[in-house]
């Protein structure tokens, strides 16, 4: 699990154009995700490179024992084959985009 912060200098201000357009200068489809508080994701994955973003809130990915909070900025990137859950923290709604490789064509 590899962990990215939102610089603002280099990436300009964090929103959800400019994540988008991070996200997809890198190769990956994008949608967005709102969870309300108490959402909870039991494992799962997705088959292909994955990345969420997080643009407000607060969500905790946990990968086998290991788990982090990410709040707005961060980015997590989960490979190919990896299970993960997540669980949305506190009382705020976190909405975040969803970013899956692109396949070739």
């Amino acid at each position: 699990m590899q962990i990215e912060h939102w610089h603002a200098r280099r990436d300009g201000a964090l929103t959800e154009a400019s994540m988008r357009r991070k996200l997809e200068a890198r190769g990956f489809q994008t949608r967005l995700d709102i969870y309300p508080p108490g959402t909870f994701l039991p494992d799962h994955d997705h088959g292909i490179d994955h990345i969420d973003g997080v643009i407000c809130g607060r969500m905790r990915v946990g990968i086998g024992e290991r788990s982090l909070v990410l709040g707005p900025g961060d980015l997590v990137v989960i490979p190919r084959h990896t299970f993960y859950q997540t669980e949305v923290m506190g009382d705020e709604p976190v909405v975040s985009l969803a970013a899956e490789r692109m396949r070739a064509a």
